[in-house]
Formats: C-alpha cells, structure tokens, sequence
C-alpha cells in the first residue's frame, strides 16, 4: 500500500504524518491505524540512550530496538519489527532532521538481528536488540534478476515460502546472504501456486519465460514494493497487466482490495 510519501522528502511528523498514519506521535516505533502498517523513526537522540543506529557498507541498516532501560526484550515494537514479514506488515522507516521534521527513507525489510551489550540512558551495560534492516526495491531488483524459477512440488515450495518468513537471529553480516534466498523462496511458491494463471484475473500468462515457465508477477499486496520475504498470504501472482493495474491504474486501490479479499480462497490459512 502506497501511502503517497516521496523517499528523501522532509515532512512535519505531526502535521503531515500522523494525520495520514496515526499512531503514536511520541514513540520511536509506532502502529499505523491501517492495522498492518509499521513505522519507526531514527536519528540522533539513540545516541544519548547510549546506541547509535548507523548504515553499513554493504546497505543494510542497523537499528536499536525500543527501552531505554534495562534489557530490551521482544515486546510491543520489538515483536512487530522481528515479525512483520511473518505477519504480512510493512515496515517504514522515517529519519529525525530537526525539531518536529523527519526524512522518509522508504520501505525496509527486517533480515536478521542480533544481542549485543550496550549501556542504556543510565549508563549501565544491558542486552540490546540490534535489528538489521534492507531497502525492500534492492531486494526486489535482485530477486528479479538473478535465479530461475525453482521447479520442486507445491508442498516443498509452500514449506520453504512460509520458513522464508520467520527472521533468524544472525551474526553482524551473515544474514545479508540469505535475505535474498528467502525471498526468492517466497517468489517461487507464488508462481507455482498461480499454476500459469493470473490469479486476478484468471487468464493464461501471455508468454514464457527464458527457462520455459509462465511470467507472472509476484505482488505484496500489502506493502509499497513488491520484493522480500512476505506472509503467502498476502502475496498474489498476477498477469503485467493486473499488476500495473494495480500500481498505476484508476481503480488500482480498489482493485488491490479486491485482489486481498480473493486471497483468502487462494491460500487459506488452514493449507
């Protein structure tokens, strides 16, 4: 879902943001109003709390899970960072610039995390959350141009597609190897599932791909991109036009809706 925010764009967190969000305005981590919409907001104050969130070399983003003090834990915010792909919601991340003013720097996807000893804002060592976090369009790109469409049978495929999901505790580095291999996994079930077929609109995908199989599209119903690990059940393989219909058309709102609505016989949470 496309919330209309420009990546780089400043906005007044209070008067441009919540207001088409809501949420909490005071916390770092907070809920959209949407029920499936997560967003957090960086910057400089961590610091002080005796963390500093920081981008690393190979893109991925460190980020300092919420309490200031004592051991942080999987709570509250913590929880829907670390299981937002499994639970199908999409994570914003927002920069502090100044006063009420932050940066929006796009859709993010949670790759791994990790313990680490910090001091909290009274200066005493704790075990902090370290969560790693990748721009989803980087591993949308990649997954769509690397790899061909893994041929196993659909029960393999949807075991594979729903372990994607759940975020490992990793080392500082090893997690941006699989965050790629995950998603992929997803991919692949998606398109096996769809069996040739737009899952929109019904119709046979209109041509094959270099490896002989169906070009369908995998769309995240839920989410600003299409890429990364995500619930199956809010992940639909449609036809390019069903996709740019949703993304570019008129109705593409309603239409997303009506795609959400449809994934509940596409795949049942029971299996």
């Amino acid at each position: 879902m496309s919330w209309g925010f420009e990546i780089g764009r400043v906005y007044n967190r209070r008067n441009e943001v919540h207001p088409i969000l809501g949420g909490n305005q005071q916390s770092g981590i907070s809920y959209a109003a949407n029920g499936f919409t997560i967003f957090f907001v960086t910057g400089k104050a961590g610091e002080q709390a005796g963390y500093e969130d920081r981008w690393r070399d190979d893109g991925v983003f460190e980020y300092c899970g919420e309490g200031q003090v004592g051991d942080q834990t999987f709570t509250n915010g913590n929880l829907e960072i670390r299981d937002h792909s499994k639970n199908g919601k999409q994570l914003l991340m927002f920069t502090k610039i100044s006063g009420g003013l932050i940066r929006y720097d796009g859709e993010m996807v949670c790759e791994g995390y990790e313990w680490r000893r910090i001091r909290d804002s009274k200066k005493n060592f704790r075990d902090g959350i370290i969560f790693f976090l990748r721009p989803i369009d980087a591993i949308s790109t990649s997954v769509e141009d690397e790899g061909p469409i893994v041929k196993l049978d659909l029960a393999t495929l949807r075991a594979r597609a729903y372990a994607a999901i759940s975020v490992p505790a990793e080392k500082a580095g090893t997690a941006a190897r699989t965050i790629y291999e995950r998603s992929k996994d997803v991919r692949n079930y998606v398109l096996a599932r769809a069996k040739g077929c737009c899952e929109g609109c019904g119709k046979d995908a209109s041509f094959k791909r270099v490896d002989g199989t169906p070009y369908l599209e995998p769309h995240h119903i839920r989410r600003v991109s299409d890429g990364g690990p995500d619930d199956p059940r809010f992940v639909i393989g449609v036809c390019e036009t069903c996709h740019r219909r949703v993304h570019h058309g008129a109705d593409g709102k309603e239409y997303n809706t009506a795609l959400l609505a449809k994934m509940k016989e596409i795949e049942p949470e029971d299996g």
